[in-house]
Order: structure tokens, then C-alpha cells, then sequence
């Protein structure tokens, strides 16, 4: 293992791409998705955000979630939510103990480093809700006693984009907290042949093995927190903002949050290019992952056909670049 890079500066630049690299080689040896796809879902890990991949049952949804918990050796947990689910199934709750005569916090499932949130519209909204503290500010409160996450947390909420019956859509809100939301799509025919060979004799996940600790984590992180933003880039970050408000396809556009979490991402690409500045490209590169699933499309648009990353893509047309 490396040790923690430093940080701030090219050298820990340097190192924190070496720790992606390592992970996103990792994840194609258990995963069957497209390289760019495996290179955000670890980015929004560096970026200290959450995922949401949206995308039909069986494509990896689970086996991506639990193979960067193991490449990066961290605690996971994986919760299905279901109509009868409580918040408290999430959060934990207070038990008394007969003996001590006192009530005992006894931790949820939130309290890991990889949360697998599968099917997170298929519980009430009262039950979403709980994710929300966890999300923003990293605790959970119950009874007036709020406790800390452990760090990094990172969550991962699955969707599955045509069954909607008995489900209760995100709301603006939560979809908000959610860094970057992901398609893993069904793979080529020849990985698709490989992965049926695999998965019939000894399942890649089962041979995953870490690449990176927690201190190596935490120096990438650090490293795309120092990452310098010229004021022209983090200008045309709040101009693609401002397109997406003004644009005729959406009714919502996206929200100062929105800007935030893609100049963290676009952060995290850079350190893992190597670099400790961010470029034009690294916004365009991860704005779609980032701001599609933010915006809500207008009714005649939404009628056209049009979605999400169509306004985003027109944002990135229109935008002038600085230079």
C-alpha cells in the first residue's frame, strides 16, 4: 500500500490518480460495465458524494457496490428498502437494557463506509427521508443525539427505471443529495459470454482483493479538496447553472448544490489526470452524470421525448468555454 499522499500540489496529485487507477483496473476484473462508467462511480467516491445507477435488474447494480467496498477495504452494508421498511431500520434505535436499567443506541445499517441502498423508491418517503441527515452532514440524530458516520461514507441507491407500480418517486430534494446518478447497461456480447463463464464457475467478487486502504482514500480525497479552480472555470460552472434555469426544455433547472457537487467532481477527475488544477474539460466531462438527473424536464418537452441529458448536452453546446 502507499502511504497517504500529501496534500495539495502535484505530488499528491500524482498519487491520488495512482489510487484511481488502481481501483477503476480492480472493478473491471468483477464488473462488466464500460471503463468511463467504473472511472465516475470512483470519482464520486474521491468527489465525497453519493451514486444513484438507474438501470434494469441484473446488470451488476450490487456486485459494483460491494467490489469498491473491497477494493478500497471498507466496512459495507446493504439495505433493501420495501414498503414496511422504517426509519429506524436505517438509523438504528434506542434499546433498554433490563440489566444497566438504560436505554442503549444500537446502530443501523447506515453505520458503514458503502451503503447499497437497493430500490430506495420502493420505501416511503417517510423512510427516504431518513438518508437525508446521513447524506448532507455525515450523522444521525434519534432522540435529540446526533452520531457521527464513520468517514468516508458513500452511498449507493439503485433504481429500476420501468417498474413504478407501488414505488414512491425521489423528491427533488433527495435526488439533490445524489452526486451523480449512473447507467451500467448490459454489456457486449463477448464480456457478456465472459461474464456467464465466470459467474457459473468462481464470481470475480469472490477473488477481489484491496488496492488501496483507507489512508490512501483519504489522501485522494484531500488531494481533490486542494485542487486549484481558476475563476474562469468556477464562472462557467455557474453559467451552465444558469442555462439550465433559463432553458424552455426545463421547468426546474439545477440548483447551487448542483454547481457544488460538480465542481467537486470535476475536481476529482483532475487529481485523477494527475493534475492539481481543473480544466474546461474535467466540467464537461462529468457535467451530465452530474446534473441530468437534477433538472425536471417541462410537460411539452417531456412529451417530445426530450429528457434530462438533452438539456444538459444543449447547456454544454450553448456555454461559451473560457478559453
Amino acid at each position: 500500500m502507499t502511504d497517504a499522499a500529501p496534500a495539495g500540489g502535484p505530488v499528491a496529485s500524482r498519487s491520488a490518480a495512482e489510487v484511481v487507477e488502481r481501483v477503476v483496473e480492480n472493478l473491471q476484473q468483477a464488473v462488466r460495465a464500460p471503463r468511463a462508467t467504473l472511472e465516475l462511480c470512483v470519482l464520486c467516491v474521491i468527489a465525497e458524494g453519493h451514486l444513484i445507477i438507474e438501470d434494469f435488474p441484473g446488470v451488476g447494480k450490487t456486485v459494483l457496490a460491494k467490489s469498491v467496498a473491497r477494493s478500497l477495504h471498507l466496512s459495507f452494508s446493504r439495505l433493501q428498502f420495501t414498503p414496511d421498511l422504517l426509519p429506524t431500520d436505517v438509523t438504528g434505535v434506542n434499546v433498554f437494557n433490563q440489566r444497566s436499567g438504560e436505554f442503549e443506541f444500537r446502530p443501523g445499517p447506515v453505520f458503514a463506509n458503502v451503503l447499497l441502498v437497493d430500490e430506495i423508491n420502493r420505501a416511503s418517503p417517510k423512510t427516504q427521508s431518513a438518508l437525508l441527515e446521513a447524506m448532507q452532514e455525515a450523522q444521525v440524530t434519534i432522540d435529540g443525539v446526533s452520531y457521527p458516520l464513520e468517514q468516508p461514507f458513500f452511498v449507493v441507491a439503485t433504481q429500476n427505471p420501468i417498474e413504478y407500480e407501488g414505488t414512491y418517486p425521489l423528491p427533488e430534494a433527495q435526488l439533490d443529495r445524489f452526486t451523480a446518478r449512473l447507467a451500467l447497461g448490459y454489456p457486449p456480447f463477448g464480456e457478456e459470454t465472459r461474464m456467464l463463464a465466470e459467474q457459473t464457475t468462481v464470481p470475480p467478487l469472490d477473488l477481489l482483493r484491496p488496492v488501496a486502504d483507507h489512508d490512501d482514500l483519504v489522501g485522494a480525497i484531500e488531494a481533490a479538496r486542494a485542487v486549484y479552480v481558476e475563476e474562469s472555470v468556477g464562472a462557467y460552472v455557474v453559467t451552465l447553472l444558469r442555462h439550465t434555469r433559463d432553458s424552455s426544455m426545463l421547468a426546474l433547472g439545477a440548483s447551487p448544490r448542483a454547481g457544488i457537487a460538480l465542481l467537486r467532481m470535476a475536481k476529482a477527475r483532475a487529481v485523477a489526470l494527475g493534475r492539481d488544477y481543473v480544466v474546461p474539460d474535467d466540467v464537461q466531462a462529468v457535467a451530465t452524470a452530474v446534473l441530468a438527473h437534477r433538472v425536471i424536464v417541462a410537460p411539452e418537452a417531456r412529451a417530445a421525448g426530450l429528457r434530462g441529458e438533452d438539456a444538459v448536452e444543449r447547456a454544454l453546446a450553448e456555454a461559451p468555454v473560457p478559453a
